[in-house]
């Protein structure tokens, strides 16, 4: 199960992961006609492969409903993905409570709340948590300091739960840098390419960087776990 993988990053995972031979529950909240239009190509490739299952992870009962409904979908969950977030910015002194609610729960909240109901399916199977970061969470961006800690609460989480699920699960994170820019900021140019300028590698990366990266963690690492693996380019050695 991919959570928030009806676009971007998490449509590129589910996809991934449905070429190599996995069924794929997708998760959504807003985004269902993305949604569709993604299992349709699966379904299409290989029948009953793949289905939706819609929930808001900042509300406990559609959380606990969406890791029941993962469980019956298919009969087990093998790996869970943690891709579902929220970013968006909330300069200090102007940080509402409604905002520090939606950046923890989506981000954080949700994500410890699925990965402990469905832990017994993937003891079970022994499974994997992929959890996505971002390389904020150790290097807070300016203007977004509930985003930031929301995510370093993520990175956090993932090395407790590696502990605590040991030796069945494995847990590990995936940190991305630069890949793709937030929707509502598509026009910055010039805050863009200052990014890309400090990337020693010299350019942004692509969805598939960060699906491969989930891939390997989720089911070729089989002796790695607690550990978060930063895929940006480079970039932290310029932060």
């Amino acid at each position: 199960m991919i959570t928030g993988a009806a676009r971007r990053l998490g449509a590129a995972t589910a996809q991934l992961f449905h070429q190599r031979g996995y069924r794929i529950i997708v998760h959504c909240n807003d985004s269902l006609q993305a949604a569709e239009q993604l299992i349709l190509g699966m379904n299409r490739d290989r029948r009953n492969s793949a289905l939706i299952v819609k929930a808001n992870l900042t509300r406990d009962d559609e959380v606990a409903a969406l890791a029941g409904q993962a469980v019956q979908a298919f009969g087990q969950v093998d790996v869970l993905i943690n891709n579902a977030s929220s970013f968006y910015p909330t300069p200090f002194g102007r940080v509402t409570s409604s905002a520090w609610h939606d950046l923890i729960d989506s981000n954080l909240r949700g994500a410890f709340f699925l990965s402990q109901s469905l832990a017994g399916s993937l003891r079970l199977r022994r499974g994997a948590i992929v959890n996505l970061i971002d390389i904020y969470a150790e290097q807070p961006l300016k203007n977004h300091p509930v985003y930031s800690i929301a995510k370093a609460g993520l990175r956090a989480m993932t090395r407790s739960l590696a502990l605590e699920l040991a030796p069945e699960v494995r847990v590990n994170g995936v940190a991305p840098g630069a890949i793709l820019w937030p929707d509502q900021d598509e026009d910055a140019d010039a805050a863009h390419q200052a990014i890309i300028d400090s990337v020693p590698l010299g350019r942004t990366g692509i969805s598939d960087d960060i699906a491969e990266a989930v891939y390997f963690l989720a089911t070729d690492a089989s002796y790695i776990t607690g550990e978060v693996i930063r895929v940006d380019g480079g970039r932290r050695l310029n932060l």
